[in-house]
């Protein structure tokens, strides 16, 4: 399985609300104990298994620029010849309120360019979205928009730890459920 968080690379943008997808990926590395982040498919691979005895995993966090993360990811998932459906994609959601978290197998991309890059990559849109609610700007001017989603969280650093492990509990749930569909009838798990 292949986990995609989003996020752009750079410590200007580190703890910003458009980072949280790089977050959660750290998260899972560490709660997965994977390998330490190499530099591949231009981007941060970590490799392993989802706990002990669990399918196998990498996280990746592309090091270009969020709108432009299908050039990461795309080479990525088709090296590493994951499914589509095997794909998780971790992101930020401003139609979301802070702190929800929902997930869900294809879909629409409502104007997040890094889902519209990924899917030109991947020849489709039917990867799984996890989509970590960053709340919205009292405003729909485009330039408030983007300075809200690339600043820093206004919430508490614990309420943003929160998310993110709830997130990465949501993604843990995602990825056993993934295993189960696609183990053979002896329970091994096709990766």
């Amino acid at each position: 399985m292949l986990i995609v968080g989003l996020g752009n690379p750079g410590a200007r943008y580190e703890g910003s609300r458009h980072n949280v997808g790089f977050q959660v990926a750290a998260e899972l590395e560490r709660r997965w104990e994977l390998s330490r982040p190499k530099e591949r498919f231009r981007g941060l691979l970590s490799e392993g298994r989802a706990a002990a005895g669990g399918p196998r995993v990498a996280v990746l966090r592309p090091q270009t620029y969020m709108n432009d993360s299908g050039r990461s990811a795309g080479p990525a998932r088709g090296s590493l010849k994951v499914p589509l459906e095997n794909t998780i994609v971790v992101h930020d959601e401003i139609d979301l309120p802070f702190g929800e978290v929902r997930s869900r197998l294809g879909g629409g991309f409502a104007g997040h360019n890094g889902l519209k890059s990924l899917a030109r990559a991947f020849g489709g849109p039917e990867f799984w979205r996890v989509r970590v609610g960053v709340g919205r700007p009292d405003s729909t001017d485009p330039d408030v928009v983007a300075r809200y989603v690339l600043s820093r969280f206004g919430e508490s650093q614990d309420d943003v730890r929160k998310v993110v492990e709830r997130t990465a509990d949501e993604i843990e749930r995602l990825v056993r459920e993934i295993a189960e569909e696609h183990a053979d009838p002896m329970g091994e798990v096709i990766d």
